[in-house]
Formats: C-alpha cells, structure tokens, sequence
C-alpha cells in the first residue's frame, strides 16, 4: 500500500529552476497543478480524449514530444468493426498550443489533413476535430462537484508526470462518418480525459484501464507508477472518488491480446474482457512506440474509501499496453 499526499490547494508543478516541486507530489480530486515545465529535451505535454458511445469509439490525441507534435484521430465503429485512424507528426510540435492547466484554454493543433481544436471553459469542454472521413463534433460539460483524479509521479528531481484522468464525463455531439451523421446520445456515452504534462526518461512502458457506466467509473494503471510511492488508481461512485492506493498486478496474454486480461492487488479484483484490439506502432529509429489498446467489458469490483465493494460488472472501456522509447 502507498501512502499518498492529498493536494487541496493550488500548487506549481515545477520549481523556478525546472525540477520538481516537491510540494506538487501527491494526489488531489480537481486540477490544481500548474504544469510550468521549462526548457528542451525530455518534455511531453499531451491530452487525450476517449469516448464510448453504443455505436462508435473515438480517440483524439494533441501532443508535444519537444522533437515533433504527434496528433491523432481513431474511430472504430461497434458494429461493423471497421476503423479509420488519421495521425499526424509536425516537427517540433510547430502550431500545437497545450495549456498548462487541465480544463482551462485552448487545445488546437493540425498537420497531415487533421486539425483539433478542444475548448475548455467552466461549464464543460467542447471538441471539434476533422479529417477526410471524419467530423466530430462533442460537448462535455461540467457536472459541478464530480471529482476527477489527478496526481503527480516522481522518478527523480528531474524526471516526473503529472496526469489527470478525469474518467466517464458525460458527452453528447454527432459524429459524421463519410458524410453519414450519428448523434452522440447523453444516455449511454461517456468520455474519459487523459491530460499529461512531464519529463519522461527515454525509456518508458504503462498499461491503464479505463472504464465508465451508470455512476460508476474505474481508472487504472501499472508499471509506469510502480515503486514510485503514488497511482493513478481510483474508482468514482456517484461523482465522488476514491482514491486506491496501491500498486496492481497486470496479468495479459502478449501473444493473444483478445484473451480476458486479470488486474488485481488491495482493493482491486477485475477481469477486463476485450471486443477489438486496436495496435498502434511507430518507428523512427531512435524514436519508436507500440501500442495494444483493447476495447471491452470489465467484471469484478473495486474497494470504496468506506470498505464496501464498488460492482464494475458491465462497465466498457479499455486496457492498454504502451511501450516507448522517445
């Protein structure tokens, strides 16, 4: 079990000289860290949006990874299994704008026949992003007292991420798919942030599972926070969240990522059980990743702050695992 700080005032993630704030190092139920990374070289700034919908799944991704912006659009369509994925590489990240603090700004970049733009105010967060093939069009708003959680790891003074998972957000739009439009309904769609902001080592591999349904969702991480002292692991019930507070056991299959994955430890017993595989690789030499990002159903439950068994039985999300060297 970890023994995690929790933040309830606003802090810098950084001090005036780049490394790590210690004061920033724990775990807070709303953002208030201010991501003021300074310099060149190791930096990653990203956000992530995930959306579940009866019909579709969509990805949107805005990054900075200093040496290139890598942005992305993935669409897979539930029913016919069909996907389209548009991703974008501009060198040195040029016209990708990231605030530094999660729900706050503007997010925009574009390159390679795909522009984003995610506008986040108080009352919730719009995104538009368009290729040849796809439009989206969503609103998440706000619900005024859901937690989220964010949280600051550390390997070292110079080495840290801060993330936000702000998991199961409600969400409604429309999606048009070669020309075809499909309403993003408010019942039965949910969208799921992941915002970072950090100095990676060049080396790097995480999984995370993520999942949402009727006033229940999980968020769920491993290797990359092991050892570190912090998670990102917690459940949210009814818009309150409760913080898990332990490193997981991540049991999958490498060579057969449709076979049911197993993620267990103190508090957690959950077996995910994957509908589409969805991989994605990039090699540049030096520069090199490959993701297995499975969509599925989760069983099992998760321990609440007061003792009692969360039920995840039917909640759809994702288990991913990432490995990166960049």
């Amino acid at each position: 079990m970890t023994h995690e700080i929790q933040i309830t005032e606003p802090v810098d993630l950084c001090l005036p000289d780049g490394r790590l704030n210690p004061a920033a190092v724990g775990w807070s139920r709303k953002p208030l860290h201010r991501a003021n990374l300074r310099g060149w070289g190791r930096t990653k700034r990203w956000e992530y949006w995930g959306v579940v919908t009866p019909a579709h799944i969509l990805g949107v991704v805005v990054s900075n990874l200093d040496y290139a912006g890598v942005h992305s659009l993935y669409l897979l369509d539930r029913v016919s299994g069909k996907e389209i994925a548009v991703d974008a590489t501009v060198p040195l990240a040029r016209g990708a704008v990231l605030p530094d603090r999660s729900g706050t700004g503007r997010v925009v970049a574009s390159g390679g026949g795909l522009s984003i733009e995610i506008d986040q105010t108080l009352d919730g967060t719009t995104l538009r992003a368009r290729t040849r093939h796809v439009e989206a069009d969503l609103t998440m708003p706000a619900v005024e007292g859901r937690d989220s959680l964010g949280v600051v790891v550390a390997w070292s003074r110079k080495r840290f991420q801060y993330t936000v998972k702000d998991v199961g957000r409600p969400v409604h739009g429309r999606l048009v798919v070669d020309g075809v439009e499909h309403v993003v309904p408010a019942q039965g769609s949910y969208a799921t942030l992941d915002h970072g902001r950090g100095k990676w080592p060049y080396s790097a591999t995480w999984n995370w599972a993520a999942a949402a349904g009727p006033d229940r969702a999980v968020t769920l991480g491993g290797k990359w926070t092991d050892g570190t002292g912090n998670t990102e692991n917690a459940v949210i019930e009814d818009g309150r969240l409760h913080k898990i507070g332990a490193d997981l056991r991540w049991e999958y299959d490498r060579t057969d990522w449709l076979k049911p994955w197993r993620i267990t430890g103190s508090g957690v017993d959950v077996t995910f059980e994957p509908f589409h595989e969805r991989v994605a690789r990039t090699n540049l030499a030096v520069v090199a990743s490959e993701t297995h990002q499975c969509f599925g159903r989760f069983s099992g439950w998760a321990r609440t702050a007061d003792g009692h068994k969360l039920d995840l039985d039917g909640l759809t999300g994702w288990a991913e695992e990432s490995r990166n060297r960049w």
